[in-house]
């Protein structure tokens, strides 16, 4: 599109804006008729622990959507010297998981339990033995569950339960919905009825009526849509909790919310059957598009779907770059004491490139990245760690190439289930995320993880909330019955260059190497995380 193609598209609202709440930063992107990012705005937060609970405060969505959308608008007004005052469709995309339960007011019940936390053990397990059928621990019904457990007080008073994206959809639109991708992460979902499963929800039922519950489950749970579905548009009062200036004009359609794992389904078009992709950021997942259901219930796997209902094996890992970065930050106080100057990006790169030139399997070193617990190796908490023994080859290189392997460890040990015992076929597996950031690096690594060609597209550095934008984009273009992959591969990705890197088998060789290192250390994890207090 020419400058003037784009500014009739804005002035027009031919445009779709993309918002997706991350781990470390809130990002906004905005899209013309073409598909393309036209301008962007972010805010960097972090979780806090407090209480013994992994958490965000919800003054700082609020703060982190305004700081966002104004940075974004002010690009827009800069580049095209016009005021953001309508956009075609907007989408909203999240943290997928945790806990955001609230009363007949719409006040919040209990501090915000993000999906890293991983507290709800003994619920998780009891379900999944009820349901016969996984629940991991960070799902939102374990956090239900685990609150009824304990006794909670609160439980009685829900009237509404939630995720961070379906908490800003429901503040800006008044409605309480998903999108089918998310609410698969709340509770299972029957994907004959894209709905959820109505023989669990009845199980569960039975647990809150035992309980003297005075509520049932589907009467707290949100609407579930398929993309592409009418969500609401946005109120006069949601136009300004967006834009407090009152430039943007509210009626705006919205797509429904969706989760950061099917966002990043669709940011890689990786929505068909025999897909799958992997991204790599805080935490990192792996998302397989699947042709016939698993033979077994597997506790590592959770059984998700696309944003338009079809089945998916996810494989999760709630740790992967967080220690890896303050590794990195360690390095920059460094650079900074010799009064040298070099950008954040630079460091990175310059780092993760020489982990190229390591020794296949590391050197002998070892390294756990456990910020937090982790649920396929079963560790409720986690302690970072680097262990080495007097003969490892302790080099720059061995040490990055390391703590780069360790990234993917815990998600390996995931999908050698589904690689090995299930015998799933892949056809491709799209990458993006910060860890496929530096050119080559994280996707060498990956597809000596996987044993498997990976594919980073050009736009994979946009990420979710170009994902999110997308599925706007499709809520207000598609055609009737256009399918979403149909959407994506004809309108979207049709023409799109991208890099595959087929893996190197040393790399392959070497990461093995380094995986039966990992298993067998798990035992010093263990020992740190008893002996040293978190």
């Amino acid at each position: 599109m020419n400058r003037d193609e784009i500014r009739h598209a804005i002035a027009s609202g031919q445009t779709a804006l993309g918002v997706e709440f991350g781990s470390t930063r809130i990002k906004a992107v905005l899209i013309g008729p073409d598909h393309a990012p036209l301008a962007s705005g972010s805010f960097e937060w972090e979780n806090r622990y407090e209480n013994g609970v992994w958490t965000y405060h919800l003054q700082d969505v609020w703060t982190g959507l305004q700081a966002s959308y104004r940075q974004l608008s002010r690009a827009v007004l800069e580049e095209y010297q016009l005021p953001l005052t309508t956009i075609g469709a907007i989408g909203f995309s999240g943290m997928m998981h945790g806990y955001l339960a609230f009363d007949g007011e719409g006040a919040l019940l209990a501090p915000f339990r993000t999906w890293r936390n991983t507290m709800t053990g003994p619920a998780a397990a009891q379900l999944t033995e009820l349901f016969q059928f996984n629940i991991p621990q960070r799902w939102s019904i374990a956090h239900l569950y685990q609150a009824l457990l304990n006794g909670e007080p609160h439980v009685k008073d829900i009237r509404f339960q939630t995720t961070l994206a379906g908490y800003v959809h429901w503040q800006l639109t008044g409605r309480q919905v998903l999108g089918v991708g998310e609410a698969s992460g709340m509770f299972p979902i029957d994907s004959r009825t894209h709905s959820y499963d109505g023989r669990m929800v009845s199980l569960f039922n039975q647990q809150l009526a035992a309980a003297n519950v005075p509520w049932q489950l589907q009467e707290i749970l949100p609407a579930v849509l398929m993309a592409g579905a009418d969500a609401g548009e946005l109120t006069p009062a949601g136009a300004r909790l967006l834009d407090p200036t009152g430039q943007l004009q509210p009626g705006i359609p919205l797509c429904p919310p969706e989760g950061d794992a099917g966002t990043g389904m669709v940011a890689t078009n990786s929505v068909g059957e025999r897909t799958g992709n992997v991204s790599a950021g805080t935490s990192v997942f792996a998302m397989l598009v699947l042709e016939d259901a698993l033979s077994r219930v597997y506790p590592e796997i959770d059984m998700v779907t696309t944003p338009a209902g079809k089945p998916v094996a996810m494989v999760h890992s709630n740790n992967c770059t967080s220690d890896l970065n303050a590794w990195v930050e360690l390095f920059r106080e460094f650079t900074d004491a010799l009064g040298v100057e070099l950008s954040q990006s630079r460091l990175f790169e310059m780092l993760y490139q020489r982990a190229l030139s390591g020794d296949a399997d590391g050197g002998g070193l070892l390294a756990y990245g456990y910020l937090s617990g982790e649920h396929i190796t079963h560790f409720e908490q986690g302690r970072p760690l680097f262990v080495r023994t007097p003969d490892s080859r302790f080099t720059l290189a061995n040490f990055m190439r390391v703590h780069l392997f360790s990234a993917l460890g815990a998600l390996r040990i995931g999908l050698d289930i589904l690689l090995e015992q299930e015998q799933v076929q892949i056809d491709k597996i799209l990458g993006h995320g910060g860890f496929f950031k530096t050119r080559e690096v994280g996707q060498r690594f990956m597809a000596a993880a996987v044993n498997a060609p990976v594919s980073v597209m050009e736009t994979a550095g946009e990420g979710g909330a170009w994902g999110i934008a997308l599925l706007a984009a499709y809520r207000l273009r598609r055609a009737q019955d256009e399918a979403l992959a149909s959407y994506l591969d004809h309108r979207v990705f049709a023409g799109q260059q991208g890099v595959t890197l087929a893996p190197d088998p040393a790399d392959v060789a070497g990461f093995a190497a380094y995986m039966a290192r990992y298993r067998q250390g798990l035992a010093i994890e263990r020992a740190a995380v008893e002996a040293l207090e978190g």
